[in-house]
């Protein structure tokens, strides 16, 4: 089959590669007719998330037909479905208490001792981003082998075709959670940083929860157009100091809610953004967290923190003073995503929610390639590339 790999920072290829086999009894085999590149896609480009290997197949944002199943898979063949990112076992603690993104049996122990040196604790398996998680192959590919396909897929229903549901397997979920770790509450000043698929996601998610008024932090023209045509007021940071104009729009109490939908390589001219980049190109430190930072300083006291944006590594400078002074809620992780797949297919189906507004190319996967330098380098125009295997 024909997949795109990563052979290094900005090194993505088309390979040829072994066709997906069934390894395990809950085992599915999907046929790919769309895949995207994710944001997140982006760090592994530049090569700031470890434990990737020359040769890994990329892609973590798919959707396709079940094309063979193992004896204990609840999939039928034929069946078009969509595939978290997270691949969560259904029965642990953490599954449980769906916490799916914490599962603790999807991420092999030979592959968990990383993981748990960085973080404490063994992170789980995602697709197609890097032997921290799994080393499993992702889905910017022809076919993909998908785990406990018992428990994540989401089988779609006809008539809805694929750009209307494919980002049920990661970025609306994420958009959705961090909107909901936000404790929106109806009257509430939401601020958004970073108006990229996430951060558009978490726009709509906040105003659908009932936000009186959501303002979208970003510097690229579209973007902060395409914030706007979901009715939230924008700042572009390049123009405007952000803290003030924060507090102006507030009413001189800060946002009640803020969400850092940027992560570890914000962008930006400030002083502890440029130090943070040097450290970041000489390998001292891992992430850009300008944007959290700013964050952290501009909500209101007694006022909620949502990181959707992915954080790898370690950072300095960090706000905990103004942390814990100002008595702040913070919730973050990565998406639990099977949490909220049928709530948000029944807003799709209903018209409630739109998915593809944000789409700007469509690329057959031999010009992935291209797709990453483009969506890397010109993000204001390529605000979101959809690839189709086979085409």
């Amino acid at each position: 089959m024909r997949a795109l790999t990563w052979h290094g920072t900005h090194d993505v290829r088309v390979d040829t590669m072994p066709d997906p086999e069934i390894v395990n009894p809950r085992d599915a085999i999907i046929k790919v007719t769309s895949t995207a590149i994710c944001g997140s896609d982006l760090h592994l480009y530049d090569g700031v998330i470890p434990g990737m290997l020359a040769g890994d197949i990329l892609g973590h944002e798919f959707m396709g037909e079940v094309v063979d199943t193992g004896p204990k898979s609840t999939l039928k063949k034929g069946q078009r479905v969509v595939v978290p990112f997270t691949i969560s076992c259904g029965s642990c603690f953490f599954c449980e208490k769906q916490q799916y993104s914490a599962c603790d049996n999807s991420n092999p122990v030979d592959k968990q001792d990383l993981s748990e040196k960085l973080y404490g604790h063994a992170v789980s398996g995602l697709f197609g981003y890097s032997h921290l998680t799994g080393g499993y192959p992702g889905g910017q590919a022809e076919y993909v082998r998908v785990p406990y396909s018992d428990v994540g897929p989401i089988v779609v229903p006809d008539g809805l075709e694929d750009e209307k549901v494919l980002f049920l397997s990661d970025i609306l979920p994420t958009g959705w959670m961090a909107a909901d770790n936000a404790a929106i509450e109806p009257g509430d000043t939401v601020a958004v940083w970073g108006c990229g698929p996430v951060g558009l996601f978490a726009i709509q998610s906040a105003l659908i929860m009932g936000a009186e008024q959501v303002i979208g932090i970003d510097h690229h023209p579209h973007r902060l157009e395409l914030a706007a045509n979901l009715g939230a007021r924008t700042i572009n940071f390049e123009a405007t100091r952000v803290s003030e104009a924060l507090m102006e729009m507030s009413g001189g109490l800060g946002p009640d809610a803020v969400i850092d939908a940027v992560g570890m390589e914000s962008h930006g001219f400030a002083v502890d953004s440029l130090l943070d980049k040097a450290k970041q190109k000489v390998g001292v430190g891992a992430d850009r967290a300008h944007a959290l930072r700013e964050a952290i300083m501009a909500v209101r006291k007694g006022g909620r923190v949502s990181i959707p944006g992915v954080y790898g590594g370690f950072l300095d400078k960090f706000p905990l003073g103004a942390m814990m002074e100002k008595g702040l809620q913070i919730r973050t992780g990565q998406t639990h995503v099977q949490r909220y797949t049928k709530d948000l297919l029944h807003k799709i189906g209903e018209g409630q929610i739109d998915t593809t507004f944000l789409i700007s190319h469509r690329l057959p996967l031999e010009k992935g390639p291209e797709g990453y330098k483009n969506f890397h380098d010109n993000q204001n125009e390529w605000t979101k590339v959809v690839l189709k295997p086979g085409e």
